[in-house]
């Protein structure tokens, strides 16, 4: 039968397929793609396999129908699930019709929708209710595939709804509302069952995400039935998704552990979803219910402690809490709703709570571990237990919601938070979680059910309506309705609960009773409260009234049945323990002889006991019965069925082979006949097709037995059972024996059942109730995954025979809605189930057009009262779960009454040991009052020496065992003294000691003094250690600042004489001339010239350089401003919106702290100042008080020498009172100890009384004789007196008699004088001290004052701490930066000034030198244009460094020379002589002035180097300035920006810091605010000023007025000055224009253009030019006499010219080999080029006699040059050339 249901659900499954819109082939680019969104293997196999079961027709129709049509519906009939019948059963289908439900699943996460104003829906089992909240009436849609509903919601537009389901690969199904036809069906998104589903902000797009095992996320085009994207979500559960609101490609998902967030991105292969799953970092790991997406991207979940979490990038940016680090919510936060710009969550603490959105999305965190605390705007507390779920907007109203609530209810809840907003309206009231029990009322349409919610509630399931609630302390477990034999109205329940009571429940109708005074309206049903009992002491799981109802048996999980007889009130009968904890229990049937019992227990035991006889039972000690019992414990027969059914099988096949085998051999005899050979192999083939038989399934027993969940009598001692566990699958049949089955262990045997049914479909399902109905021909069953199951049965066919066929429909939830109850109404026409997920059903067992007929006027009866209900007293109810059961409570009365009686008795004795004590007492005492020859000894009492000796040694063990027994505590006791000594004493430097005066009431007391703790020591070290580290950084920042002052700003360097001798060391060595007189006067007068020249330049740059800025300000200028800026003008008060703390003013948590630190140091200082003095004051007075003393005695010595007369009266002698010596009090001495213990011990002062009433009598004989004898002693000096008296003395004793009494009155009046003025002194010292005292009270008031001002004010910047910190970090790393910056300029701008400087210089020199060279032209040279050439020529030359390096290498190449060597034709052709030949000097041009012009072009060449590197340095500065300028600048912005941000949070610090009370002693003459005469009683709005400031302010007023005056009158001089400085400016300036053009007509006058004079003054004494013009004479007079001696050579040199003609053609062959030495002679002669002045003029003779000969070579080089050129020419292009074998003729 299942494999036919699920070939039966396969064929729908592919039906779907079938029409579905478009075909998974087609959708394969989209829906499957890499790892993220390809779907699972499993699944894709499974959509494999059903469409491979379509057939051609359907892939072909499905691939032609790609889009739906908007008015395309299915048929709702062809879509709801529909009951399973057995096949060919004719059950027919109506069988049930579903009326409606009371229950409501309220723990489901999401369990609320509004589909309209006036409707909810809600998923309730395998159904979907719309509830109109007004009437309740309620429609319904039926799950498809029969395996429940996992989620709803509803589109944006509210005219559709999405059910997600549950089963194998279920459907999501968009209904039309209101119409509720199924719209599009979405199929293939998950495997199991969908989780959440959730459309778009536009309703154009769904998304779904799976449960387990896939968790899939689809999101789907649903009006085509299409799949757009898919990926696996997480690999736990997944609770929700949703769209982001702003953007339909971001979505997130939440659950178990986790938060992720999704992307739908474009790639290379497609669109993907691609998901970042949220990190939580340092955060603990928790579940997140409830979160919303920010419109910036950013996303706030829940925790389940309660506190916010702020996501970012996949990150948490911040933990958001309440102040004091309380959570947002007491416990998760179910749901976020973003709302009109307010954020509301939902909490389970039964909390709606709004918050500011802003300041939650701009929430920052400067430390990772820290909390942002903030405080909601609004908040409504709906109650006490209310667990918030979800909520839902009405849509029409703004603020009205409605509310899941998990406890069993539904809210309608006002957010308005105005004056006129609604409190909270319960809408529904539900059961709040699975209903433990319920049952119908025997004689009408009422029904109660009870639940672990601790409430009973009672319907009237016809008119659908909630008729009466109460609720009770502990949560119900069990329920039944009385019979109607014992209560004929039907108006008693019988309910257990979870702690054990039973209460008996009176149901009846209110308006039967009399009007009672003060109640106006009541009910329809009223429950009273009969009777309340305790029979057991856990959970009541079963309750069962006897077929006649005079017994009542409860059973418990605390494995006891107990009996109660009934009637008016019930009275216990006794119990029976059980072996198990009980599962239900049934009475035998009327039917059976007698009357019994049958208790199932839920470890497989089955007990079966007699109803128990009134007459044989004694429970007078315990409620405990005896009563016969069977049992019958259950063992396992499941592996034997399925080893008989595979026997069975196997031997049906055995023999179905054994038959077919029969027929092969009548074929193969009928072919032997034929063919003998063929049949032989045949019958080898058979032989070798013979298989082994695999092994039967062993027998398997499970150690305990499955529990048992429900069962009912078939016959006496037979009985039903339906098992769970490994055995479900079957019913079994057991029977109870008569042999006995206990072991003597008190064990039980196991018992196997007689006979078993198979029951279908049932292997994993197995039936949770059986219920007959009244005729017995149908048996309800309720199923494990919350299915009815109805099976026709003949008439009282209890032994099962006929139970084959059955209709079966889902109806609860599948995964945990399992049916607990199944209940017929007493006329057979109605079904009520209820099961485990919160639900109650209720069904008509008639067909549906017989139902509106039967409903039609129909409503439960409610009893009537009983008459005298009015009259009876309440019952007592039992509220307290710790109550005594009725069997602890008798055990607990038998001990009671035991206790008692011993206590009686030990009365008794102990009354006789006293009467005898007192008798031993009085014999005691009679015997003391004998004659002590007569008295008895103590000795005498003891009747025996070793009783006493045993007493002794048990008294000796007993102290010693106290002792040890005390040990403990004597040593806990001493070390709670040492520790409160540790406590309140050790740290006490003065205690509070009080010095009285001696004649006067004046006293002055210490200061308690503690010494200070360790942590202020710790602060003190850490505050001074932080001061020398503040002090040396201060040092180190001053240090670093010194030495990159000193780095950046170096000596300027004096400027370098420009007038260089620029031909020093250049010139060949010449002849020297002496200079005469007219030389050195001309270089005199050119050195005083240049040194007038620069002194006057000098000033002229001293002058500038004094030369303010344009912008220039005074320091003291802007330091005044700054200072008026800052301190004039109005009075700043801290308490100003706009009011700026000054730097020096600023105030932080560390600097309070130091205050608070050196407040407490200086009180402590000052009271242990104070309190040393008065201690002093003390050891003073002790110091008096023994001179006192001393001066008592010696006054009495002298008195003694005096006339009695004559004595003055002695005074007392002070004593110091308890309070001088406070520390007494914690000196223990033994008298103390003794006080103590007498205190605590009168019971032992009582028996030592009659001891010492003994020892008084003969202390007071031995006292008597001493008494005696000091009495004749004092009146015998009073006899021997007046015998003295009586004897005269002499004249001169009388003289030294007057004496001494003369020198002893004085020394008395002395002595007592000195006591008097010690006591005198020192009460004047002790007033002294009090007025000081007096004083010091008062600061120390006002500094106790202080202290708390301070440590308040620590506190709040404790607060601000963290934020400070950070944002003064921040200004410090900035301004840092920008110090560093600055000296990064300021350094590169000192190195830009000092290039410039060095450009100047090179400018100056090449100037200079420029000068230099028209100094050595001199006038009128005819070369000067030649020279001029030269001297400009630009020419390429090597660098220093690659001189250096070509000099040290070796030969080089041809081509590398010429690289290297500047004279290339591209060279000449840049320069601006058109090709000047500077290799030769002109014939006619003096060769040392050509020599000199060579070398000034390479000192000119060698500046222009410089000054080109020096320029591109500069460059480089300036673009390295302006960059570090631009960051000066960037960096100044976020330094005012981080400036502007701290000076924000001092002025909120200093707010919060004036918010705190300051106290302020002021008197009368003080307070000068009066308004119209009088002083105000509010001085709210009056100022503390101290005297100094109020008489600053008022001077300050007159100060400002003279500086005004001055002020003004220094303007009025400053204009005055300024306009007389401007007419000098103008005079001047005209003046300057005067002198300049009188300059301009001299210079025009004497030189014809404007010249340099002071490069003029300087050329006028050229030494060059002085020793030029000498050796120009010196030449004269040499080549004259050379001429003559020339012309006598010619004829000699014509004669030689044939020779030298000869010696030219040799001279020619040499030329190849002088070409090879050209490399040679040309690198020699680039080294020699500054010498070759000097080399020319060394050769200078034999240059004239070689004339003709160096032209020839010139012509020769010329030529060779011109070859080397066509080389390099022809190199170039890549041929080759050899040099000519002989040069060319001249």
């Amino acid at each position: 039968m299942e494999r036919e249901k699920e070939e039966k659900e396969e064929d729908a499954t592919t039906e779907n397929l079938a029409s579905d819109d478009f075909d998974y082939e087609l959708q394969g680019e989209n829906d499957v793609q890499g790892d993220e969104t390809t779907a699972p293997p499993e699944e894709g196999e499974q959509l494999a396999e059903e469409v491979e079961r379509g057939t051609d027709e359907e892939l072909s129709k499905k691939q032609m129908e790609k889009t739906l049509s908007d008015d395309f519906f299915y048929d709702y009939e062809d879509v709801y699930f529909k009951p399973f019948i057995t096949p060919d059963s004719e059950i027919p289908e109506d069988l049930l019709t579903f009326l409606y439900s009371f229950g409501y699943d309220c723990t489901r996460r999401v369990n609320i929708q509004l589909i309209d104003e006036q409707t909810i829906m809600f998923v309730a089992g395998n159904l979907v209710i719309l509830m109109n909240i007004k009437t309740k009436e309620q429609r319904h849609v039926r799950s498809s595939s029969g395996g429940g509903i996992g989620t709803v919601m509803v589109h944006p537009s509210r005219n559709y709804f999405a059910v997600g389901e549950k089963g194998i690969m279920p459907n999501i199904i968009i209904y039309e509302y209101p119409s509720l036809k199924p719209y599009r069906i979405m199929r293939g998104g998950t495997e199991r069952a969908y989780a959440f589903v959730d459309f778009n902000s536009s309703g154009s797009l769904l998304v779904s995400v799976g449960g387990h095992p896939d968790y899939m996320v689809t999101i789907w085009n649903w009006k085509q039935e299409n799949i757009v994207l898919r990926s696996k979500a997480f690999s736990q559960d997944v609770y929700r998704v949703t769209f982001s609101p702003e953007n339909d490609e971001q979505l997130t998902t939440s659950g178990t552990g986790h938060i992720k967030f999704w992307k739908m991105v474009e790639t290379f292969t497609g669109l993907k979803l691609q998901g970042e799953l949220g990190r939580f970092g340092r955060t603990a790991l928790t579940d997140i219910d409830g979160y919303v997406e920010l419109p910036d991207g950013k996303v706030v979940s829940g925790s389940e402690w309660g506190n916010m979490l702020l996501w970012d990038g996949g990150l948490i940016k911040v933990e958001l809490s309440r102040r004091d680090s309380k959570p947002c919510h007491l416990g998760p936060i179910n749901q976020f709703v973003l709302d009109e710009g307010e954020l509301i969550t939902v909490g389970a603490d039964g909390c709606v709570r709004v918050w500011d959105f802003e300041t939650i999305d701009t929430a920052e965190s400067y430390d990772e571990e820290s909390l942002i605390e903030m405080e909601p705007m609004n908040e409504l507390n709906i109650g006490r237990n209310v667990n918030l779920h979800f909520m839902v907007k009405f849509k029409d109203s703004n603020f009205i919601w409605c509310a899941q609530d998990a406890n069993g209810r539904i809210w309608k809840l006002d957010l308005s938070f105005s004056n006129i907003t609604q409190d909270p309206e319960c809408l529904f009231s539900f059961h709040s979680g699975a209903i433990q029990a319920m049952d119908l009322s025997p004689l009408t349409y009422l029904m109660a059910t009870t639940a672990l919610d601790r409430t009973v509630r009672i319907y009237d399931f016809v008119r659908n309506k909630t008729m009466a609630i109460v609720k009770y302390s502990q949560g119900g477990t069990a329920l039944i309705w009385a019979p109607l034999v014992l209560y004929p109205k039907g108006n008693m329940i019988a309910v257990g609960f979870e702690d054990g009571v039973i209460r008996i429940l009176e149901i009846y109708n209110p308006k039967g009773l009399a009007h009672v005074a003060g109640r106006s309206e009541v009910g329809e049903i009223d429950i009273r409260l009969k009777q309340a009992l305790k029979p057991h002491t856990a959970d009541v799981t079963a309750i069962a009234y006897e077929h006649n109802g005079e017994m009542l048996a409860t059973g418990s999980k605390d494995n006891t049945v107990f009996f109660f007889l009934t009637g008016n009130e019930y009275v216990p009968v006794g119990f029976i323990s059980v072996p198990g904890p009980v599962v239900s229990l049934q009475w035998s049937p009327p039917s059976h002889e007698t009357t019994k019992l049958l208790i199932f227990c839920e470890n497989g035991y089955v007990v079966e006991t007699a109803c128990p006889e009134l007459e044989e039972l004694d429970t007078t000690l315990t409620f405990e019965i005896p009563l016969p019992k069977q049992y019958f414990r259950f063992k396992s027969i499941r592996s034997s069925i399925e080893r008989n059914t595979e026997i069975k099988r196997r031997q049906k096949i055995k023999e179905q082979k054994e038959k077919e085998k029969q027929e092969r051999l009548q074929k193969k005899k009928e072919m032997a006949e034929d063919n003998p050979e063929l049949a032989s192999e045949e019958e080898e083939e058979e032989e070798e097709k013979e298989e082994e038989e695999e092994p039967l399934p062993m027998i398997y027993i499970p150690l305990e037995p499955n529990a048992i969940l429900c069962g009912f009598y078939s016959n006496p001692g037979q009985f039903w059972l339906s098992v769970t566990g490994y055995d479900c699958g079957y019913l079994y049949h057991c029977k109870f024996t008569e042999e006995e089955n206990v072991n003597k262990d008190g064990s039980i045997n196991m018992k196997e059942p007689f006979a078993f049914l198979a029951i279908e479909d049932a292997s994993e399902n197995p039936i949770r109730q059986m219920v007959f109905n009244s005729e017995g021909n149908l048996l309800f069953c309720g199923m494990e995954n919350g299915a009815v199951r109805i099976y026709p049965l003949l008439f009282n066919d209890f032994d099962l025979k006929s139970m084959q066929i059955f209709w079966s429909l889902s109806i609860h939830d599948n995964d945990y809605g399992h049916i607990k109850r199944i209940c017929i109404s007493y006329d057979s026409q109605f079904l009520v189930t209820c099961g485990a997920d919160g639900n109650i059903f209720a069904f008509s067992i008639l067909p549906q057009e017989d139902i509106v007929e039967l409903m039609r006027g129909r409503q439960a009866r409610v009893p009537s009262p009983r008459k005298d209900l009015a009259t009876d007293k309440i019952a007592d109810d039992i509220d307290d779960p710790n109550a005594y059961s009725l069997e602890n409570a008798k055990k607990k009365a038998e001990m009671d009454l035991i206790m008692k009686l011993a206590e009686e008795k030990k009365a008794k004795k102990r009354l006789e040991l006293h009467e005898l004590r007192d008798e031993f007492r009085e014999l005691q005492i009679k015997n003391a009052e004998l004659l002590e020859h007569v008295q008895l000894k103590k000795e005498d009492f003891e009747l025996d020496r070793q009783i006493r000796s045993e007493v002794e040694r048990q008294i000796a063990t007993r102290i010693e065992l106290v002792c040890k027994e005390l040990a403990w505590e004597q040593e806990k006791y001493h070390i709670g003294l040492q520790k409160l000594q540790a406590r309140f004493r050790n740290a006490v430097e003065f205690d509070s000691i009080v010095v009285h005066c001696f004649e006067s009431d004046h006293k002055v007391s210490t200061y308690r003094v503690t010494s200070l703790s360790e942590k202020y020591h710790q602060l003190k070290i850490d505050m001074l250690r932080k001061s020398l580290i503040q002090i040396d950084q201060k040092s180190k920042d001053n240090l670093y600042k010194e030495s990159k002052a000193t780095g950046i700003d170096k000596a300027v360097v004096a400027e370098q004489d420009l007038d260089v001798d620029l031909l020093k060391g250049s010139q060949s060595p010449q002849v020297k001339v002496n200079v005469g007189i007219r030389q050195e006067n001309m270089i005199n007068k050119a050195e005083k010239a240049k040194n007038k020249i620069d002194q006057r330049k000098k000033e002229w740059k001293d002058l500038y350089a004094s030369r303010p800025d344009d912008n220039y300000e005074d320091p003291n200028d802007v330091a005044a401003i700054k200072e008026a800026q800052e301190n004039m003008g109005d009075f700043k008060l801290k308490t100003a919106a706009d009011y700026t703390v000054p730097e020096h003013l600023r105030i932080n948590a560390e600097k309070k702290r130091n205050q608070l630190i050196c407040l407490e140091e200086l009180i402590h200082e000052f009271k242990v100042d104070m309190s040393r003095k008065v201690v002093d004051l003390r050891d003073t007075k002790i110091d008096i008080i023994e001179q006192i003393t001393n001066l008592t005695e010696e006054l009495r010595v002298i008195q003694t020498k005096l006339d009695p007369s004559q004595h003055l009266p002695i005074p007392i002698i002070p004593n110091l009172y308890p309070d001088e010596m406070p520390e007494k009090l914690f000196q223990i001495d033994q008298e103390k100890l003794q006080e103590f213990r007498e205190e605590y011990s009168s019971s032992k002062k009582r028996n030592r009384m009659s001891e010492q009433l003994s020892e008084f009598g003969k202390s007071s004989e031995t006292a008597n004789p001493s008494q005696a004898s000091s009495i004749q002693q004092i009146e015998q000096s009073n006899i021997k007196s007046p015998v003295a008296e009586m004897i005269e003395p002499s004249q001169l004793e009388a003289e030294i008699q007057i004496i001494e009494e003369k020198t002893n009155l004085y020394l008395q009046n002395a002595v007592l004088k000195k006591i008097n003025d010690l006591i005198k002194n020192f009460d004047a010292e002790i007033r002294v001290i009090c007025h000081q005292k007096c004083k010091l009270d008062i600061a120390m008031k006002m500094a106790d004052l202080r202290h708390v001002t301070l440590f308040e004010e620590v506190l709040l910047l404790k607060e601000f701490e963290k934020s400070e910190d950070v944002l003064q970090e921040r200004v410090n790393q900035r301004i840092t930066e920008r110090l560093e910056t600055q000296l990064k300029s300021e350094e590169c701008l000192q190195q830009l000034d000092g290039k410039k400087r060095d450009v100047a210089k090179l400018q100056e020199k090449e100037k200079a030198l420029h000068a230099t060279f028209l100094l050595s032209l001199g006038e009128n040279n005819k070369h000067a244009d030649f020279l001029t050439r030269v001297f400009k020529k630009k020419i390429k030359r090597r660098r220093r460094s690659e001189a250096k390096i070509s000099a040290e290498s070796d030969e080089e190449t041809d081509e590398e020379s010429d690289e290297e060597f500047g004279y290339s034709d591209e060279d000449e052709s840049d320069s601006d002589d058109g090709g000047v030949d500077d290799s030769a000097c002109p014939e006619t041009c003096d060769p040392a002035l050509f020599e000199n012009t060579l070398q000034l072009r390479e000192k000119r060449l060698d500046i222009e180097e410089a000054l080109a590197e020096e320029k591109k340095s500069v460059e480089l500065l300036k673009k390295e300035y302006d960059m570090i300028a631009k960051k000066v600048k960037l960096i100044d912005g976020t330094v005012k920006s981080a400036k502007k941000d701290l000076e924000v949070l001092q002025r909120e610090k200093q707010q919060k810091l004036n918010e705190l009370y300051v106290v302020v002693p002021l008197k009368l003459h003080q307070v000068e605010y009066i308004v119209n005469g009088d002083m105000p009683n509010d001085l709210v709005l009056g100022l503390v000023f101290t005297n100094p400031a109020l008489m600053l302010l008022q001077k300050r007023i007159k100060e400002l007025q003279v500086e005004k005056d001055e002020q003004r009158e220094l303007f009025k001089h400053a204009r005055q000055k300024h306009v007389q400085l401007l007419r000098d400016k103008a005079g001047m300036e005209a003046e300057i224009a005067e002198l300049e053009e009188t300059c301009y007509q001299e210079m025009i006058r004497k030189f014809g253009r404007v010249v340099d004079l002071e490069a003029l003054q300087t050329l006028s004494v050229n030494m060059t030019l002085e020793e030029l013009k000498e050796k120009i004479d010196v030449n004269d007079m040499r080549f004259k006499r050379r001429i003559k001696q020339k012309d006598d050579k010619i004829a000699e040199l014509q004669a030689e010219l044939t020779d030298f003609t000869r010696q030219y053609t040799c001279r020619l062959d040499q030329m190849n080999t002088m070409t090879l030495e050209k490399r040679k002679i040309e690198t020699q002669l680039n080294s020699q080029q500054k010498k070759m002045g000097v080399e020319l003029q060394k050769q200078k003779a034999k240059l004239e006699e070689k004339q003709d000969l160096i032209q020839l070579v010139e012509r020769q080089a010329k030529e060779v040059n011109k070859l080397k050129d066509e080389i390099s020419l022809l190199t170039r292009k890549g041929g080759h050339i050899l040099l000519p074998s002989q040069p060319p003729l001249p």
